[in-house]
């Protein structure tokens, strides 16, 4: 092989090597594609994980993608951890009414987390499944993101609906995916395992 080809394969080997080092890893989960990182409430968030679900094994229901300043594999570490998170949710089909996703919202936060916590959470969990307003459809997204010192976020289709203040009720919130009684196979895609 002539030195010149040599070198340049070399080149391009190390360009791929180096290319591949710098930031996090995307991901494609059911057609939707989650890029390694992303620019969220100033800072610069890896993808920890991604995971879809779909029923009744073809119907397409959503993908789903979280990120984290600092990525873990630890739910309680995900959960409990002061850093910005954020959920960015794809929804794939147009068979999920606004009553059914409060529904199915108000009852994951009741199950993931301790009575006495929804009990003093109840106003804010009313007032977040309210923001789920909107039957889904193909390529609706929606995201909730939470901030140290201000709160969590939830944003549907570009329009900000709203922030409830604090960490407890985020908590709350990224319980109802990551926690002990979530849905086992979106946990490990979430978490990365």
């Amino acid at each position: 092989m002539p030195k010149r080809l040599a070198n340049i394969l070399f080149l391009l080997t190390l360009i791929i090597l180096l290319s591949g080092m710098s930031g996090s890893k995307g991901m494609q989960i059911l057609g939707i594609d989650f890029p390694g990182e992303k620019n969220v409430a100033g800072k610069v968030l890896k993808l920890n994980g991604a995971a879809g679900k779909k029923a009744l094994g073809t119907v397409k229901l959503f993908a789903r993608g979280f990120y984290l300043e600092s990525p873990t594999h630890d739910a309680v570490e995900a959960i409990e951890s002061e850093q910005v998170k954020h959920f960015s949710m794809h929804y794939l089909t147009g068979k999920i009414t606004a009553g059914r996703l409060q529904k199915s919202f108000t009852r994951a936060m009741e199950k993931s987390n301790p009575p006495e916590l929804v009990k003093t959470h109840r106003k804010d969990i009313d007032t977040f499944a309210s923001w789920l307003d909107k039957k889904t459809y193909p390529g609706m997204t929606s995201s909730g993101t939470y901030e140290p010192g201000k709160g969590l976020t939830f944003i549907s289709e570009g329009i900000i609906k709203g922030t409830i203040p604090g960490k407890e009720f985020a908590q709350m919130y990224f319980r109802t995916s990551l926690g002990d009684t979530s849905d086992k196979a979106l946990r490990k895609g979430y978490l990365g395992l």
